[in-house]
Parts: C-alpha cells; sequence; structure tokens
C-alpha cells in the first residue's frame, strides 16, 4: 500500500508563478491542500507613508508603483481624490482622454494577466501573442507621457498634455533593415488618435485567436473548470470586486454602478460568469477586452471632433506651460511655488475609486490643510483576492492553486504597499 505523507511546503517567493515575491506556506495531505497561508511582507514598500512624506503632486508616480501593470488606473483615482477635496473638475476633453488610456490599461492588464495565466498552466503560445499586442499599446502611453510603464500622465486638474499629432518613427537597425522598418511604420504616418483607432480595428480579430488557442482547448478547460469555485453570495462576503466577484455572477461595475469621468456617457456591457471557477474568470476578462475595445473606439470618435483644452488654466493648481514660464515672471513665479511646495488642499476627508482592471482601487485621504496628506490608505483590489486564498485552494490539488493564484490576477505592488 502506497503510504501518503503530510508535508508542510514552501510555495514561493522564488518562483515564476508568484506573482510577485508572494511566499505560501502549504499544508498538504500528500497532494491535497489542506491549508494555505499567504505570508506577505517581502516587498513591503511603505508606500502609503511616503506619500505622506511629500507635496500631493510629487506623489502621483508612487500611484504608478503599486500596481505596476495597471498603471494610469492607480494615477486615476488617486487624481480624483485630490480634485474632490479641492472642488475642481477636470476639463471635458481630459475626461475622455483618461476614460480612453483607462481601458487601454485595462486591456494592457488582462493582456499581461492572460498571457502570465496560460504560461502558469502550461500554455506557452498565448503568452508570445498577447506580447504583441501588449508593444502597440505601450507605444501610446510612450507617445503621450515618454515612458512606456510609469507614466505619471494624470494630473490634478487635467491630463499631463494633449494628443500628439505623430507616432514616433522606427528607424533601421543591425537587426531591422529598411523593408521590415518602412512595414512597422505603416500603422504610424498619422496622429496618436490615428494609430489607436487602427488598433481598435485589429484587435477584436485578435481576441479571437486568443479564444481559439484556449476556449475550446480540452486541457485549459481541464485545468480551469470547477477549479476555485466562489459562490456569488460567498464573493460579496469576502469582498470581492472586478473579474472576480463578476466571475461569481454578480453584475457590479463601478463604471456603470457609481459612474465618474465620463463613463456615464460611454456604451458597453458588463460580462458576468456563472459558477465562479477559473474558467468563468477567464471568460470574464477576455469579454472585458472586447468591451474596453468598445469604449476606446468612442472616445476616439469624440477626442476626433472635439478640440479644447486638457489642463485647468488655475495656475495655483497646475503647472504654466513652458514657453510662458521662460518669458512671464509670475509664471516662473508660479512654476517654481508648484515645484517646491506644492499646494494646501483645504481640510477633510476623502475616498476616491476607480472600476480598476483587478477591481475596486480606492485612495483614502485626509487632509490638515497642508500641502502634503494627513493620511493616506490605499484600498488594494488585489488584497482581499490574496485573503481568500486558503478558502478557494483547500481540496484541490497542488497544480491547482497555482491556477487559483493565477486566476485571481494578483500584482504584489499593491498587495504589500
Amino acid at each position: 500500500m502506497p503510504q501518503i505523507r503530510n508535508y508542510t511546503l514552501n510555495f514561493g517567493p522564488q518562483h515564476p508563478a508568484a506573482h510577485g515575491v508572494l511566499r505560501l506556506v502549504l499544508e498538504m495531505d500528500g497532494e491535497i491542500i489542506r491549508r494555505a497561508d499567504p505570508h506577505i511582507g517581502l516587498l513591503h514598500r511603505a508606500t502609503e507613508k511616503l506619500v505622506e512624506s511629500k507635496p500631493y503632486n510629487q506623489s502621483i508616480g508612487y500611484m504608478d508603483r503599486l500596481d505596476y501593470v495597471s498603471m494610469m488606473c492607480n494615477e486615476h483615482a488617486y487624481v480624483m481624490a485630490i480634485e474632490k477635496l479641492l472642488g475642481v473638475q477636470a476639463p471635458i476633453r481630459a475626461q475622455y482622454i483618461r476614460v480612453m488610456f483607462d481601458e487601454i490599461t485595462r486591456i494592457l492588464n488582462h493582456l499581461l494577466w492572460l498571457g502570465a495565466h496560460g504560461l502558469d498552466i502550461g500554455a506557452m503560445t498565448i503568452f508570445l501573442y498577447c506580447f504583441r499586442e501588449r508593444e502597440d499599446l505601450l507605444d501610446c502611453y510612450e507617445a503621450v507621457s515618454g515612458a512606456r510603464m510609469h507614466a505619471t500622465y494624470y494630473r490634478p486638474g487635467g491630463v499631463y498634455r494633449d494628443l500628439p499629432d505623430r507616432m514616433p518613427q522606427y528607424k533601421p537597425s543591425q537587426w531591422h533593415g529598411e523593408k521590415d522598418t518602412q512595414k512597422a511604420n505603416e500603422r504610424r504616418e498619422g496622429s496618436l488618435l490615428d494609430f489607436i483607432d487602427d488598433f481598435t480595428q485589429r484587435f477584436p480579430g485578435l481576441v479571437d485567436e486568443y479564444e481559439t488557442l484556449l476556449t475550446e482547448n480540452r486541457i485549459w478547460k481541464q485545468r480551469t473548470v470547477d477549479i476555485g469555485i466562489v459562490s456569488a453570495e460567498r464573493a460579496l462576503q469576502l469582498g470581492f470586486t472586478g473579474p472576480m466577484l463578476r466571475g461569481s455572477g454578480v453584475e457590479w461595475d463601478l463604471r456603470k454602478k457609481q459612474t465618474y469621468e465620463v463613463y456615464d456617457k460611454m456604451d458597453f456591457d458588463i460580462p458576468v460568469g456563472v459558477n465562479g471557477d477559473c474558467y468563468d474568470r477567464y471568460l470574464v476578462r477576455v469579454e472585458e477586452m472586447r468591451q474596453s475595445n468598445r469604449i476606446i473606439k468612442q472616445c476616439v470618435a469624440w477626442l476626433r471632433e472635439n478640440p479644447g483644452p486638457v489642463m485647468l488654466d488655475d495656475h495655483k493648481i497646475t503647472m504654466p506651460k513652458r514657453e510662458e514660464m521662460k518669458g512671464d515672471m509670475e509664471s516662473l513665479i508660479h512654476h517654481f511655488k508648484l515645484y517646491t511646495e506644492g499646494y494646501c488642499l483645504p481640510r477633510g476627508e476623502v475616498y476616491s475609486a476607480v472600476e480598476h482592471p483587478k477591481g475596486e482601487f480606492g485612495i483614502y485621504l485626509v487632509s490638515d490643510g497642508a500641502n502634503k496628506p494627513y493620511r493616506v490608505k490605499v484600498r488594494a483590489s488585489g488584497f482581499p483576492h490574496l485573503a481568500a486564498l486558503d478558502e478557494m485552494s483547500r481540496g484541490h490539488m497542488l497544480a491547482d492553486v497555482v491556477a487559483i493564484l493565477s486566476s485571481q490576477d494578483i500584482v504584489f505592488g499593491e498587495v504589500d504597499r
């Protein structure tokens, strides 16, 4: 007779499927999980305390580095919290740009998730497919902010600058000849909006490719169907949000239910699952990419027709233009004051949340009237999901823990702030 032994197993933190520096202590009965204990703290960077030590306008870059896959969505919550306390609203064109980049960020996030989820479960090809599309969208980040990831593009009062009229061009190199470069630049002849428009035309067909690879693939279904089931009622009790909650069949989306910016003017649907298993969470995220594509199309159409300012004209809060600063004494003073000591927010507290690709991402901000926050608390979307990992994993096999963890779409920058 084979003897089944009890093990206590360390999973991570140096593990390609740990999604950051997660250490899981697994108590196992042979191959069956009896308890999964997530240990966090290995990454802790004290982001909230760092933000409390700096003027408001110098902390936007910290937000990018929380969930470093959904950069602009993190910025959005923080910037909206500041705007709420100041009692200001970004110009309408800036709101459309923010919504468009929120959805570009959602697609970026879900593409990385899908590629990594596939790789964790054993599907290599999907990883390469997803990164092909991520390149185009990261080029959009670079076109508006100069950075491919940590953009710091959203600012209190609007966005850093308007959309560029020209996309950066590739140049021939030792790896890419004249012919390859010319082909790569074909889509880059026009403005950024033309480039994004071209992407939205191609993207639904590319999502079809991902689905052809996975959705009816029997190995994929064996690894995800009925794995990590969470009922709708239990998902609500555990504090799930985003695709984790919608995968369990609860139609909750802040873009519709607690609308912000111009989401009330957008036409899109909220995909929901039925069984609350890993497969449903996969289907929900794939459909979310299609819905984000719809929203981006609507934003592109509106932005083409409606030029206008993308930043408030109040230089007590927003930077004067660079050329004004070089030639006008008053603008120079504003510039100097804003970059050295920032601005003071009125006393009070505010909570601002966005429908982040991973769930509800919120910023609770307390102001005592100074130029830096008295207290900042980040409501990380992935934290409650990780807390439920023990419950979701019990009774499953060791290999299923990887699938369950991956289906949660956790990034440790925000979980372990």
